[in-house]
């Protein structure tokens, strides 16, 4: 398939995959059919997978638990976590965790960070996904940021095999609704948590207030946030990454923060980072 290249910032000059840009129209445009197929029930397990795969699967799972290690929970129960992350097609474990270590650790530098704001908006919130460069999006390059993870065996065969993770749920949505369950359950949702996720990236370095001093243009959001189910409490995040609970204030709702503490009550999450 042939590729079309640019150079965004400097010399560096990226290729435009364009079976990355296939990719997202047709689930965009699947996702477009959603009022051709509307059911309030239909709607219910969009609203219903959109936190389970991103406050459970992405915000608990891949980011405060595999990424910062903010907590501890049983093995059996991190697989699973991490399972449902998986299910929430933003790419394998490995590879999510790598790329955000390499977002803090190389905060908005233009070459290092996989999403710097310092691009641009657009670029911040899905072209890079669209311009994918080698040094995130090869394995064996940007394994070497989650070494902890490519120790598992389950984590590698993960993530290799995330997508097929979709056969079996969009066969699951057709038996319980027809091809209104599958249309709001995997393609809207999937379109709406992508935007949400991404909006951490782009909205978040650009627009919101500062509680703390921090050498990046990271903003607490308050919509943001209430869209990520806390994760837009992004300055607090970068300030201190490794607290489980992003909202500071009282005012700064954190519902994953609610689902942390809700698995400390049942004896299943213990080491939890408080500052």
């Amino acid at each position: 398939m042939t590729q079309q290249t640019i150079a965004p910032k400097g010399e560096q000059t990226l290729a435009l995959s364009w079976t990355s840009v296939a990719f997202f129209a047709i689930v965009h445009a699947l996702a477009l059919l959603a009022p051709w197929f509307f059911s309030w029930s239909a709607l219910g397990v969009a609203i219903a997978l959109h936190w389970l795969f991103g406050s459970i699967g992405i915000c608990l799972g891949y980011h405060r638990l595999l990424t910062h290690r903010s907590l501890q929970v049983p093995q059996w129960l991190e697989y699973i976590l991490a399972t449902i992350g998986a299910m929430a097609l933003q790419g394998g474990p490995i590879f999510w965790v790598a790329g955000h270590r390499l977002h803090h650790a190389h905060t908005e530098d233009e070459e290092k960070d996989p999403y710097s704001a310092r691009r641009g908006f657009w670029w911040s919130h899905m072209l890079w996904l669209l311009y994918p460069q080698p040094v995130f999006f090869n394995y064996e390059i940007y394994k070497k940021s989650a070494p902890d993870l490519d120790r598992h065996s389950y984590y590698r065969w993960l993530n290799r095999n995330f997508l097929w993770l979709q056969i079996p749920l969009g066969l699951l949505l057709y038996a319980l609704g027809g091809w209104s369950f599958v249309i709001y359950g995997m393609f809207l949702r999937a379109v709406l948590l992508w935007h949400s996720t991404w909006l951490i990236n782009s909205a978040s370095h650009l627009r919101g207030y500062r509680n703390f001093s921090v050498d990046d243009g990271s903003r607490n959001l308050w919509w943001a946030a209430l869209l990520t189910y806390g994760e837009g409490w992004h300055n607090n995040h970068h300030a201190r990454p490794r607290v489980a609970k992003a909202g500071q204030r009282w005012w700064e709702i954190d519902p994953t923060w609610w689902a942390i503490q809700g698995l400390k009550t049942l004896g299943l999450a213990k080491k939890i980072v408080t500052s």
